[in-house]
Parts: structure tokens; sequence; C-alpha cells
């Protein structure tokens, strides 16, 4: 086992409140899989890997309670300077938008140089050959002359190559992969997906993927958790989570791919908005928006917890989100 997360709790003690952004959160990576993290925005995906790398920014943020061991180190215990000997070298990250993550003054080449100085002490020519090699499997062409450009002179999909040419560079055990591809046209998307997938299978590298898109998860991703209002409300390998979704929310996420075989039906949505997390709700977090599942059988005083329910299969164990509403159930069966 590579990453061994448990019990994570990350808050942001602001002055509208506390907001509980990662509430009790458990998840396993093993070397050379990858794992996929889905849900609406705000649901805590991207906090919960900021927690792992000491990205939070504290204050407002203050990571409450949990573990997770990496290769024997607790992430969470670690000192800074532990953490950067790690983050950069052993667990790298691709971020949403890559012009606001790479320097717009500075140039491709100074900015790919860089971790290949603090964490592998490469410098002058065989720095330079390193940074042009990367560039080249990244499938940047001309990577002798573009090495040398500043971001803005690259296209998107191109920004987001020299991205992963980044945080592949120094070879890390992890990379974590923060919606990739949210902001690529779905022809450069595909590229940017089949490019991190063969690199990971040549490094053996182990993945999160994070990403409100099912469509992709189902590409990329082994094993799956979806999370909800800070919490993860089911988990379980790909095949089986798009077999036999158990939680509401998640049959409502998959309802909600559009699909290619014409229905002559409106596409479903989940009605609402996800809760406010400075109060949290009492209960079934999705509760008021349950529209797949029996609403009224939703707990109200007390929180649902992650239980297996098969092999490697765990749901929250809320039975209103556990039932299936009869509306529904032709949908489930098709």
């Amino acid at each position: 086992m590579l990453l061994d997360v448990r019990n994570l709790s990350t808050r942001f003690h602001t002055r509208n409140g506390i907001v509980h952004a990662v509430e009790n959160v458990s998840f396993s990576l093993e070397k050379g899989k990858t794992l996929g993290i889905v849900g609406e925005s705000g649901s805590g995906k991207s906090v919960t890997c900021y927690s792992l790398l000491g990205l939070i920014p504290k204050p407002p943020g203050r990571i409450e309670s949990g573990s997770a061991v990496f290769d024997g180190i607790d992430l969470l215990k670690a000192s800074e300077q532990q953490l950067r000997g790690i983050r950069g070298k052993r667990i790298s990250m691709i971020f949403q938008d890559p012009m606001t993550s790479l320097n717009p003054y500075l140039k491709v080449s100074t900015q790919l140089l860089e971790p290949l100085k603090l964490h592998m002490g490469l410098t002058g020519r065989a720095a330079m050959e390193r940074v042009i090699e990367s560039l080249a499997e990244v499938g940047i062409q001309n990577p002798e002359q573009r090495v040398h450009s500043y971001p803005h002179e690259f296209s998107g999909g191109m920004r987001q190559r020299v991205m992963i040419a980044m945080a592949l560079i120094t070879r890390p055990e992890m990379l974590i992969c923060d919606e990739p591809t949210t902001a690529l046209d779905v022809t450069v998307q595909k590229q940017v997906l089949d490019l991190i997938r063969d690199r990971q299978k040549e490094l053996g590298t182990s993945v999160i993927f994070i990403t409100h898109d099912l469509a992709v998860v189902a590409e990329m991703c082994d094993h799956i958790n979806v999370m909800y209002a800070g919490r993860i409300v089911e988990s379980a390998p790909r095949d089986l989570l798009f077999s036999n979704p158990r939680h509401a929310y998640t049959r409502a996420l998959l309802a909600s791919i559009p699909s290619i075989k014409p229905k002559n039906e409106l596409l479903h949505t989940i009605p609402g908005l996800p809760p406010n997390l400075t109060s949290p709700p009492r209960g079934c977090s999705f509760r008021e928006r349950n529209t797949m599942g029996q609403q009224e059988l939703c707990l109200t005083g007390t929180t649902p917890e992650l239980v297996e329910i098969a092999p490697n299969h765990f749901v929250q164990n809320c039975p209103g989100c556990l039932a299936i509403k009869e509306t529904h159930r032709h949908e489930l069966l098709a």
C-alpha cells in the first residue's frame, strides 16, 4: 500500500463560521493504481488532496484529525522540511488551470529546471537535456526551441502538457491530477488523458484523479470514491460502481451523464444545491435533494456511516439513500 488515509478532517475557520470542508474521510491507494475522486464542486475533492500535501492555507485552514501514511511517513504530522522533500519529488500534482499554475514571467525552461535542481541536484547541460527530453515525452514539437518559450506562447492543451512534464520530470511515485482536463476541448482532453495513462504505465506511477466527470473516471480509474458535502458517500471498484450504484447521489450522478442513445426525454438533473458546510445538516446531507431514493426514510438525527455492503464496496448506511424510488427502478434495470 503506497498511501493510506484514515479519518481525515479539514476545516476552515472563517468570519462566517467554521467550514466543515472534509469530514472523516478514509481511503487507500495501491502502487501503480488509479483512484478517482468524483463529486460536485464544493464536495471536498480538492481539499482532501491539498491536505495531504500541506497546501491548505493556515489560517484559516486547519487539519483537525486523521493520518495519511505515505510509504511509512505520516504526511499530516510531517515537518515542513519533510514535506518539501516529498512534494514535487515523490508526490507531484497537476493543477486545473495551467495558466495560473505556470509563472507567466518565466520561461518554460526555468520552471522545469527548478524541480531538477531542488530535488535531484541536476544543473547545467545534464538538467537542460532532461527538460528537453521531458517535453518531447509529452508530445511537445521542437522541444529544443519551445523550451525557451513563455507560457502565453503555448495553447491551452500545450500548457497542460508542460504541466504534466513538470509533474513527472522527477519520476514521482504518486501523481495527483486536479481536474486537469476541465478547461480543454474534447479532442485535447482525450490526448491529455492518453498521455497521463501512457506515462503512468511507463513509470509505474500511482494516480489520484479528481474530477466531476464520470466519463473520465470510467476510462481512467481502477477504484472510485464519490464525495458529497465533505464525506465519501460511496466507494467501490470502477466496474462495480457503474454496474451496481447503491447511494442515491451516485445514481443521480450517473443518470446525469448525457447518452448518445436518443431517449426523447430531458436530461436528469439534481435539484437544489449542496448544503452550506458552515452549518452542515444533521443526519443525511443529501436528504433535501434525494429524488432517486426515498427522502422520507433519510436519517435526520444521526450522521450515516460508511459500511461495507459487499467486498470492497462501501456506502453510507442511510435508508433513504439506499432505497430506490419506484419511478427510477426501470432506469437501473435498463
